[in-house]
C-alpha cells in the first residue's frame, strides 16, 4: 500500500465519531498557509493549494463515500475558488516583491474606500447566488454555506492583494463557519475555524503594525506596495 492509497482511506476512529485522516492532513496544510500569510512569505499560496486539494474530496462526502455523508457543495467548491485565487496570488506576490522591511512578500495597506465598497457588493452578490446555486445542488445549510465560500473568496483575493482588511473577513467566515461543521459532523474542520479565528485576529493586529510601521517610514515611491496606492 503506497502513502498515496493509505492517505485517501485512511480513518481515524474516536469513542463514536470516524474521521477522515485526509481532512486532518488537508486543515493541516490549511494551518501551515496561514503562518506563512501572517508573515507574508510566498510560500503561503502553494502550501495552501496542496490543503485545497484534499479538502474538496473531504466535502463531498457523499460522493465520495466518506463517513461524513453530507455534502457541503460551498465547502467542496471553495475549495475550487482557493486553487485558482491562490495561483493568483502567488503570481501577484513573486511579481511584486517589495520589502517591508522584515522580508515580507508585500508590503501590507489598508483598502480605499471603493475597494471596500466593492467588497460589499461582492458580498451581497455572492452570497445570493451562491445560495441559490447551492440550494439546489442540495447542499447543506445553503445560506451559511454561501456566506463561507464568499466570504473565503473575498478574504484570499485581499490576502492576495495586501488589504489588512482580509483578516476581518476571515474572522466573520469563521464565526458561521464552526457551527456549520460541528452540525455536520466535521470536528477537524470545526476546531481549525475555532483555532483559525483566533489566530486571524493575531494576524490583524500583526499587519495593521506592520502597516503602521511603513506608514510611518518614508517610502520611495517605486517600492510602495508595488504601486499600489497607500
Amino acid at each position: 500500500m503506497t502513502w498515496l492509497t493509505w492517505l485517501v482511506g485512511a480513518e481515524l476512529h474516536i469513542g463514536g465519531s470516524t474521521i477522515l485522516w485526509r481532512e486532518i492532513v488537508g486543515n493541516g496544510f490549511g494551518l501551515a498557509s496561514a503562518l506563512f500569510g501572517m508573515r507574508r512569505r510566498v510560500a503561503a499560496w502553494p502550501v495552501g493549494m496542496i490543503g485545497n486539494i484534499l479538502l474538496f474530496t473531504v466535502f463531498l462526502g457523499g460522493v465520495f463515500h466518506a463517513p461524513q455523508d453530507k455534502d457541503l457543495w460551498g465547502q467542496a467548491g471553495r475549495q475550487v475558488f482557493f486553487f485558482a485565487v491562490s495561483a493568483y496570488g502567488w503570481w501577484r506576490w513573486r511579481q511584486a516583491r517589495t520589502d517591508a522591511g522584515d522580508g515580507g512578500a508585500v508590503a501590507p495597506r489598508w483598502a480605499s474606500w471603493r475597494e471596500r465598497a466593492g467588497m460589499l457588493a461582492g458580498a451581497a452578490v455572492g452570497v445570493a447566488v451562491f445560495t441559490y446555486i447551492l440550494g439546489l445542488l442540495g447542499s447543506w445549510g445553503p445560506l451559511a454555506d454561501a456566506w463561507i465560500l464568499t466570504g473565503s473568496i473575498l478574504a484570499t483575493y485581499g490576502m492576495a492583494r495586501g488589504w489588512v482588511e482580509f483578516w476581518l473577513i476571515w474572522i466573520a467566515v469563521d464565526a458561521v463557519g464552526v457551527p456549520l461543521l460541528l452540525a455536520a459532523g466535521y470536528y477537524p474542520s470545526a476546531i481549525l475555524y475555532l483555532v483559525y479565528g483566533g489566530f486571524c485576529v493575531l494576524g490583524f493586529v500583526t499587519w495593521a503594525r506592520v502597516r503602521a510601521r511603513i506608514a510611518a517610514t518614508p517610502q520611495p515611491a517605486d517600492t510602495v506596495a508595488a504601486g499600489d496606492p497607500a
